[in-house]
Order: structure tokens, then sequence, then C-alpha cells
């Protein structure tokens, strides 16, 4: 499943994001396997920023997880198992990829967050509860990946790519706890979370601490498409290896050096 960002139309990935052409080159690369992909509308309106919430804006969680995935496997024939379900989202996207990932472990196994926001973001927090949700902050909590991770606890089977648009090397395959690190990209994120370097931060902390394995994941590049479609790029070669295709084998997260995600390492 690949979700667009605000404002952004599903045809976006194809075009913009160079998705169809990188796709098609990973095929031929793999003797004619690639992923299978549904370019998502989660909106329902180029205007309508749904954040992939059920909320004021329309019900997108519920249309992106019980109708389009049913619809998949019904009509395509692609497998129902979460092992070969991920999400692959860029801006709102990203942030869209790991909420429905963290809400749903049952449905998807992976995700790829491309320089997604720290929570579903209309706003600051109090503008986002209103917007979205039309004042009601438990309707917000639902939504609220580090909420949800929290609730639930510990994972198995789940891992995540995230990328920022940042120079240096990607952050290592650490045991993290709650360094002063990633304490103050928790503080930053909540504060400002359009932030998308303290987001994915805070988020992969707190993911690994909940045996979510992840990394995040910096890449030379500015908040747009041919950013979205280099990390696209960068990304399938370990997504198709998590989410089984044919052919390919499971490489590491770019910095560490576990091939199984889940274990909780």
């Amino acid at each position: 499943m690949m979700i667009g960002g605000q404002f952004n139309t599903p045809a976006d990935w194809a075009r913009a994001g160079n998705a169809v052409k990188t796709l098609d080159d990973f095929a031929a690369a793999h003797s004619g396997n690639a992923p299978v992909v549904v370019f998502v509308d989660s909106g329902g309106a180029f205007n309508n920023d749904t954040e992939c919430v059920n909320g004021r804006r329309g019900n997108a969680a519920d249309h992106l997880t019980k109708d389009v995935v049913p619809y998949m496997v019904s009509k395509f024939g692609v497998s129902p198992e979460q092992t070969s379900w991920g999400i692959v989202g860029w801006s709102m996207g990203g942030t869209c990829a790991v909420d429905l990932t963290v809400m749903h472990p049952t449905l998807f196994s992976a995700f790829v967050d491309i320089a997604g926001d720290f929570y579903p973001n209309a706003g600051n927090k109090t503008q986002t509860i209103v917007r979205l949700f039309g004042g009601n902050e438990d309707a917000w909590s639902a939504f609220d990946p580090t909420t949800v991770i929290t609730r639930h606890g510990s994972y198995t089977g789940l891992s995540g790519w995230f990328a920022i648009s940042s120079p240096g090397p990607p952050s290592p395959d650490n045991a993290v706890a709650d360094t002063t690190t990633m304490r103050l990209a928790g503080r930053d994120a909540a504060a400002n979370p359009g932030n998308q370097a303290a987001a994915a931060n805070a988020l992969c902390a707190l993911g690994r601490a909940n045996g979510i394995y992840c990394a995040v994941v910096p890449q030379p590049g500015k908040h747009d498409w041919p950013f979205a479609d280099r990390v696209f790029a960068a990304a399938l070669p370990w997504l198709a290896g998590q989410l089984a295709t044919p052919g390919v084998p499971k490489i590491p997260l770019p910095g560490t050096t576990q091939q199984i995600a889940g274990t909780g390492r």
C-alpha cells in the first residue's frame, strides 16, 4: 500500500514519485518479481486532509484497512497474510504508514515512513484534535502512534524504515532505552510534530523498546517528491525481502545487522 502526502492524489506516487519505473526496474532485476502495489486514495478529494484517521473528514482508516485490503485480496489474489503486507508513505503518508501499522499489527508487518510527522497533524495538538476529531481527545489518542505503541506493549514481527532528509549515516542498531538524545527527540517532536527528524528518532526509539525492528535512515534531499522517489528506490530491496517477495532475500536495515523483524534485539 502506497500513500501520498497532503494535497496529493494517488497518481502522484506513480508520476512525481516515479514508483512504477522503480518497481519495473526492481522486477527486471529479480526475475519478474516485485511486490504488488496499490496507490490508495486516503482523502476522497484533493483538498481533504484526513491524515488517514477516522474522524470529521471521513473514516479514512476504515477505508484503507477494511475496504482496500480485502478488495486487493479478493480481486487480485494477493496474499491475505500479515507478513505479505506493508505500507510506504511520503509526508502525511509517512505518518499514516507508521500509524496504520502499529494500530493494525495483524494486517501489516512493515512500513517505510518517508518524512512523516510525530502524529496525525492538522496544526498544533489542540488544532489537530478539533479539526480531525471534533475536539474528542480520546479519539485523537486512539490514532496517536506514541499512545498506541505504549498501550499495545511488545510487538512481534513488525519492522520499519524511517527516512529523514538529512546528511549522515544511519542510526546504529542500538538497544535504545530512554537515552538523553531520544528524550530530547521526543520532547522536540511533541513540541513540533512536523519536525520529521525528531519524530523519526522518537518513534523508532519507542518502537525498538517495544519489539519493533527499525532504523532512522538519513538521506540527502528536500521535503519533495524527488526525495520520496530516491528513498523508495533505496528501501524497496529491504521492503520486498521483508514481505517475502519470491526470489528476494531478507536484508538488514541500513546501519543494522539484524535481518529478521520482530525479535526485539
